[in-house]
């Protein structure tokens, strides 16, 4: 591998995806991804993934329940490694381990948004129980894809 972080003894940096929620066409970027840039990437699933072989993919299964897909990755991530996740809870979690998080639809986590985020998740959950709102997010479009896409260039390239 010969990495000038390897080199320096600094750990490689990781990808982990929350993949049960994950859009495959987004777990589909996240393999040839880490295959050209030779960074690990590691699913974590409470159900069995189809994964194409790779020395840089694997995939961890947890057990059903609330949550713990979420509590093996912050237990498991290390500051610098990048999150794919839509869960705003973990992202804050990942954000305040020093670690990033990247929303399949492209949008990137930081300090600032996470805080906004998780208020106006809790607002629109509190609206949802009342039944003052009803649906949710907007479907998966080719803009959020490509929003994803180079967010994650920027992040393996800076590895």
């Amino acid at each position: 591998m010969g990495h000038a972080a390897e080199l320096a003894g600094q750990a490689l940096v990781k990808i982990w995806v929350d993949a049960d929620a994950t859009p495959q066409v987004i777990k589909e970027i996240l393999y040839r991804a880490a295959d050209r840039a030779q960074i690990m990437t590691t699913l974590i699933a409470n159900m069995p993934l189809r994964i194409p072989p790779s020395a840089f993919i694997k995939t961890i299964r947890v057990p059903k329940g609330f949550d713990v897909a979420d509590h093996y990755i912050v237990q498991h991530l290390q500051p610098g490694d990048l999150v794919i996740t839509a869960d705003i809870p973990l992202a804050a979690a990942v954000i305040g381990r020093g670690a990033h998080a990247l929303d399949p639809r492209g949008e990137l986590y930081s300090e600032d948004n996470v805080r906004e985020r998780l208020a106006m998740r809790n607002l629109m959950q509190e609206l949802r129980s009342t039944g003052e709102i009803l649906g949710g997010p907007a479907p998966f479009n080719q803009s959020d894809r490509q929003r994803f896409a180079n967010h994650l260039d920027r992040f393996v390239s800076r590895s």
